[in-house]
């Protein structure tokens, strides 16, 4: 059975360097990177192969609802580093820190970052992702990160 995937794709208007920048600089990835109305926070950075980050990304505090993976605000991810072509490819390996087992396993997430008119096309390739993971949710999720990232970069 193969496992779903999305694909997501987003002009910003900067260089590649910019962009490839903004995604291994820790304190502008959590300026951009939680999805819509989230926030978040980095525990650890180290930009190389084998490296990675973790990350915490809370949902807003008027949520009364309990939407986190982690605890009840709370999504934790570890993110490692598999692959990195600077400035044109980012390759990552993410898990989710959940007692749920549907949302348990390493989610691969390839961006490739390519020169355009006026600026870069970023492209995420999100595969295999947890059974509790909606392909939707994802999508939603990359694209509202993609959005802020581009209007992080044009500020």
């Amino acid at each position: 059975m193969t496992k779903p995937m999305t694909l997501v794709r987003r002009h910003i208007a900067a260089t590649p360097d910019i962009v490839y920048a903004a995604f291994m600089d820790p304190a502008a990835l959590v300026q951009w990177l939680p999805p819509g109305e989230m926030t978040g926070r980095i525990h650890a950075f180290d930009g190389r192969i084998g490296g990675g980050y973790r990350m915490s990304l809370y949902y807003p505090s008027t949520t009364t609802e309990v939407l986190g993976k982690t605890a009840a605000q709370e999504d934790l991810v570890e993110v490692r580093f598999t692959d990195l072509v600077p400035p044109r490819r980012i390759a990552e390996a993410v898990t989710f820190t959940s007692a749920d087992p549907v949302l348990q396993g390493e989610m691969l997430i390839e961006i490739d970052i390519a020169p355009a008119s006026c600026g870069t096309l970023v492209t995420f390739l999100c595969r295999d992702l947890p059974p509790g993971l909606k392909p939707e949710d994802n999508e939603q999720g990359c694209h509202q990160s993609l959005d802020q990232l581009a209007a992080f970069l044009t500020t």
